[in-house]
């Protein structure tokens, strides 16, 4: 198996770009190198803080087995173990997004599911569910379990009062479904002052997903996102 680390932390700077929360309300994980271990940053490190150093291979009991983590912290996010939830029941999981981001955070709390209104939400037809109530804070096994029976066969999902979800089959994947639910949702948003969103025809959504959602299109446009991340990096340091 490929090390996955280098991409996991061109999702990391992509995902930072794209303003999604990190720290404690922020998760990135990945399959590890043998079944029931696991990729995920330490606990409180932001997504633009992250190098390929920094990721913790856990196994499914959370304890550490490889990573020097970052700033002195070698300790996994508690809020993970509810991923581990999902890879046990989806096996055709890689990898897994879990973010706050702004807009997605805003129907979350208007317990508002998020509707494919645009040729950019596509992706998501068909394959985008909604958890309407919490179940509190995911550090426990009850949340996981919820989680993992809510999200079903599909790859994505909104959780009322908390943020988004989404389950790729790879790394890039799971970004892909991450950056375009946030930005539908601030588009939403901004079309709730001219009277809302409209549901896309259902055939037309359906071409548009099984175009756009197949790995070539979700792979070249992860990699323009890690060159866009990698420039505003070096403009920085210049």
């Amino acid at each position: 198996m490929t090390d996955p680390r280098q991409v996991l932390t061109q999702c990391a700077l992509i995902l930072a770009d794209e303003k999604h929360e990190s720290g404690l309300a922020g998760q990135i994980t990945a399959r590890g190198p043998v079944p029931n271990t696991y990729w995920t940053l330490p606990l409180g490190l932001s997504f633009d803080e992250a190098t390929p150093a920094s990721w913790l291979l856990i196994d499914d009991q959370m304890r550490l087995l490889e990573g020097e983590g970052a700033h002195g912290i070698r300790e996994p996010n508690p809020a993970t173990r509810f991923h581990l939830w999902v890879y046990k029941s989806r096996p055709d999981v890689n990898a897994i997004v879990h973010t706050h981001p702004p807009a997605a955070s805003a129907l979350a709390a208007a317990e508002c599911p998020l509707v494919v209104a645009h040729m950019d939400a596509t992706p998501l037809f068909e394959d985008m569910v909604y958890l309407p109530e919490w179940p509190g804070l995911p550090t426990a096994d009850k949340e996981g379990e919820i989680i993992a029976t809510a999200l079903g066969p599909h790859h994505a999902m909104l959780l009322a009062h908390h943020g988004l979800l989404t389950a790729g089959r790879s790394i890039q994947e799971a970004a892909f479904l991450a950056v375009f639910m946030e930005r539908m949702a601030q588009l939403q948003i901004n079309a709730s002052t001219l009277g809302g969103v409209r549901p896309i025809d259902p055939a037309e959504a359906r071409r548009a997903r099984d175009f756009l959602r197949t790995d070539r299109i979700m792979n070249i446009t992860f990699d323009a996102w890690t060159r866009r991340a990698n420039r505003l990096r070096q403009g920085h340091k210049g």
